[in-house]
């Protein structure tokens, strides 16, 4: 059963809160982060990716990079930018994105669940990425931003959440990219034990995006218990922040892939490989082909979008995970054609989230003047959450997530 602890958040002023929030460090590189925080002093990239603030010759996993982010947190702390709540509370948290909501509920989850697998995975971690954010919250002594976990929707956390959004906003604000995002703050010691119970009732929890900040959070978690021999259980090392949102309310966006060049395949060749397990169609329609259904996709080549439709034998439609669509394309073309045994450290494959359309996609293969692209059909959530159910994990880059968390709403310290 699932342990969620209401927290004393570190958060924004309410004045300030539009200009502290900013997207996930993960979604961004160096550039991008740098000139997002351009003229804002306030902008929680600061903290996590602080070498925006040191010279550009920086590793990014550089010591010095943690130290500053952590001087860039009490700096905020100490000028009052951020404040901390003196009771323990739980927050809801809503993203509205083309008129689409979503509603969760901001806590802290044991990081015992997840390592009791209460807390389910369906992706694999890379350890260099690890790395980063354990030195990141272990600097820091705070998780800065939150993991985005999702449960099967319950009719009592739903009561509560729709009781509490008819009350008066903490934070309701629009981002640049249009989302907007609404806070309240749950501080009724009844409520707040509530949904602590309710979901002490609840058998599983699953992540939906953010598996490395998860396993960083843990990792940090028990080395402050081997630092700590003595502790009780209760100490906020103990648990790592966490936005739950129910199933019902998420959608999966297709992610695509880009591969940089053909394998040494001429464009002629490269078609006859590809046709020995797609139906391959030239799509005559304008503009791109974005797929429709299960094991069909689009593929860029050449100026052209193509139809490719899998032929028989390529899936099994009884194997929850070789029945998925990236699994299809990755065994039956990136790796035995294109040579991308694990897409995860391969730097010819890139990874574009559907969020930037498929035009996205035209321009970098432009951009490399060789090369295909292809665009994929999302799994679906109840896909997701079997594979995490089943113990089994999904191919890398499987999932793409929004409108996405903003980070430096809520802050978990861990002492």
């Amino acid at each position: 059963m699932a342990v969620l602890n209401p927290f004393k958040a570190v958060r924004p002023t309410k004045e300030l809160a539009a200009r502290v929030a900013a997207l996930p460090y993960d979604v961004m590189n160096r550039e991008e982060a740098k000139k997002m925080a351009e003229g804002n002093e306030y902008s929680f990239l600061h903290i996590d990716r602080a070498e925006i603030d040191l010279p550009d010759n920086t590793n990014p996993y550089d010591k010095k990079v943690y130290e500053k982010a952590k001087e860039n947190l009490n700096d905020m702390i100490n000028k009052g930018t951020l404040i901390q709540d003196e009771q323990a509370c739980f927050y809801i948290y809503k993203l509205i994105m083309n008129g689409k909501a979503q509603t969760g509920i901001v806590g802290c989850v044991s990081i015992d669940d997840y390592i009791n697998n209460v807390v389910k995975k369906h992706e694999h971690t890379r350890q260099d990425k690890e790395n980063d954010r354990i030195n990141h919250v272990d600097v820091c002594d705070a998780n800065t931003g939150p993991i985005f976990l999702t449960y099967r929707y319950n009719d009592e956390v739903n009561n509560i959440i729709n009781t509490w959004t008819q009350k008066e906003p903490l934070y309701k604000f629009t981002a640049e990219d249009g989302v907007e995002h609404i806070v309240w703050i749950v501080n009724d010691k009844n409520d707040t034990d509530n949904i602590a119970n309710i979901f002490s009732r609840i058998d599983s929890l699953y992540i939906a995006d953010g598996h490395h900040r998860a396993a960083s959070a843990i990792k940090v978690g028990l080395k402050r218990r081997k630092e700590n021999p003595n502790y009780k259980g209760d100490e906020e090392f103990n648990f790592f922040l966490s936005v739950l949102f129910p199933d019902s309310d998420l959608n999966i966006m297709d992610y695509n892939r880009v591969v940089k060049e053909l394998n040494g395949f001429t464009n002629e060749e490269y078609m006859d490989k590809v046709s020995e397990k797609f139906n391959v169609s030239i799509y005559e329609e304008d503009g791109q082909y974005k797929p429709e259904c299960n094991h069909n996709y689009g593929m860029y080549l050449d100026g052209k979008w193509y139809k490719l439709e899998a032929k028989e034998g390529t899936y099994n439609d009884l194997d929850i995970v070789k029945r998925l669509d990236v699994y299809i394309l990755q065994k039956n073309l990136l790796e035995p054609i294109l040579g991308i045994k694990d897409p995860r450290t391969d730097d010819r494959i890139d990874f574009v989230g559907g969020i930037r359309g498929l035009k996205e996609l035209e321009r970098r293969v432009a951009e490399q003047a060789e090369g295909v692209a292809f665009a994929m059909y999302p799994p679906s959530m109840e896909e997701l959450l079997d594979v995490a159910d089943a113990g089994e994990v999904m191919p890398p880059k499987s999932t793409w997530f929004e409108p996405k968390l903003r980070s430096g709403i809520f802050i978990h310290k861990l002492k």
